[in-house]
């Protein structure tokens, strides 16, 4: 137990709990978009299927939001048991930017997510309506400073070092720095695409299991059009975020690319093995010139290898594998939503070859999210900051026991919450489906029902 690296552990403690916690805030940030045009279509049309989405989808909203406050919160205590050099160096910049993210997002959606979740009925619809507008509108917020903040690590600009730490020469700088744009609207994407195969795979559960109502259809069918038209967007502001780390960050382009060395025409490679011992590709497939073309829009462009950077370079293996993990996930949604979109179109029922993969897929958005953000944190290595800070010297003296061994306990606590949110998400599913089929003569058609109220209803101050 001795022999570990306590700066791996430290490392790899921090990297599960961001993983398991970045799960839930990019399902919360969309869901509550698709929440109010949920709401919106009730408030306009008066159709029950409209609120009845609303109201299953909000508890799974519901489970997501506090999932992720409590992971939230402990892993910003890392920030003092593992890297306690990093606040010692940047809390000059962290933590305004941290605290801006507690005192403009989640105290709006902590006092409105209260109206949100028990106050239809007991509020005015247009206060209702507001609330659901203000929790999404929150959870956008809150990924701006985080994504700011995050982004500033990667690009930092509008500040000066004095006496070892950084002090902040401009506000403006240090938010709008050179990656920002590209990291928040990449991020916002994931989200939307997280929440549109979450959408489809769920409401596909239901009609399995036997739920074909209008309140399913609805469901299905905007997480498919949603992915449809966001995947597409998704890939061109992924180019204009490469092309953004090429500039800022080409380290990290050169691993993702599996670029050992500097060379005009770089050929695009499509599958290998990186050998760190020979600093080569084994088992490569390659297309020959085609990396300088997309990155240098140049056939000959020239492209830095990683033996332009010594030993300041990232692991080559973990994210030339994970880019190609996200991009693989990223071509199988823009098919499968493609297809699910034209397969549904004017209301006809859903393949049952189509429903199956829906569900399949309910969680793909996880996958290929966790691996972009792997290629994004660990292109980072060795710099904590980039340039700036490295994390050798941002971390703690804790002994390599002691975080094996709260590593361990991490771990498994996750992966059992993880386990019970995917359960406790599929078992919604499936008694609202049971629920449904125990009311046949329930109807589909979109008229209200006892258990929505309509547009112009009861209201109460």
């Amino acid at each position: 137990m001795d022999s570990l690296d306590p700066l791996l552990l430290a490392r790899m403690q921090f990297a599960a709990n961001i993983t398991f916690h970045i799960l839930f805030p990019t399902i919360s940030i969309s869901m509550g978009w698709v929440l109010l045009f949920f709401k919106l279509r009730f408030v306009r049309t008066g159709q029950a299927h409209w609120m009845d989405a609303y109201q299953f989808w909000v508890k799974i909203f519901a489970l997501t939001f506090a999932l992720g406050v409590v992971s939230g919160i402990t892993m910003s205590f890392q920030f003092g048991t593992n890297w306690p050099g990093f606040m010692n160096t940047v809390g000059n910049v962290a933590g305004p930017l941290l605290a801006y993210e507690v005192l403009t997002a989640f105290f709006l959606e902590a006092t409105m997510l209260g109206i949100m979740l028990f106050g239809r009925g007991r509020v005015s619809e247009r206060l209702h309506t507001t609330a659901t507008f203000l929790v999404a509108g929150g959870t956008t917020l809150s990924a701006f400073w985080i994504i700011a903040l995050n982004s500033w690590m990667h690009t930092p600009a509008g500040f000066e070092m004095i006496a070892g730490q950084a002090h902040v020469t401009s506000w403006w700088q240090v938010i709008f720095n050179p990656s920002f744009p590209y990291r928040l609207t990449h991020m916002l994407l994931a989200s939307g695409l997280t929440v549109s195969f979450l959408l489809a795979g769920i409401s596909a559960w239901r009609w399995r299991k036997g739920d074909q109502g209008a309140e399913v259809r609805a469901s299905l069918r905007t997480g498919l059009v949603l992915a449809a038209m966001l995947i597409p967007l998704q890939i061109g502001v992924g180019d204009l975020h490469g092309l953004n780390t090429l500039q800022h960050q080409p380290a990290k382009i050169a691993a993702m690319e599996g670029i050992w060395q500097t060379q005009s025409g770089a050929p695009a490679v499509l599958f290998a093995w990186p050998d760190a011992a020979t600093q080569s590709n084994r088992f490569e497939v390659a297309v020959p010139k085609l990396a300088s073309f997309y990155l240098t829009h140049d056939w000959n462009g020239e492209i830095q290898g990683i033996d332009a950077f010594g030993s300041q370079h990232p692991p080559v293996a973990p994210l030339f594998i994970a880019f190609r993990l996200m991009v693989g996930v990223g071509l199988l949604m823009l098919a499968v939503s493609w297809f699910g979109t034209w397969q549904t179109r004017a209301g006809r029922a859903p393949h049952a070859g189509l429903l199956r993969v829906l569900v399949a897929m309910s969680f793909a958005g996880w996958v290929a999210l966790v691996a972009g953000w792997y290629v994004t944190e660990i292109g980072r290595q060795p710099w904590l900051v980039q340039g700036l800070l490295l994390a050798a010297d941002a971390a703690s003296q804790v002994p390599a026991p002691r975080i094996a061994l709260t590593l361990a306990m991490y771990l498994a606590l996750y992966l059992a919450l993880l386990l019970a949110y995917v359960s406790v998400v599929f078992h919604l599913a499936s008694s609202a489906a049971a629920k449904h089929l125990q009311a046949p003569n329930a109807t589909d058609s979109g008229a209200p029902t006892a258990h929505s109220t309509p547009a112009g209803g009861p209201k109460h101050a």
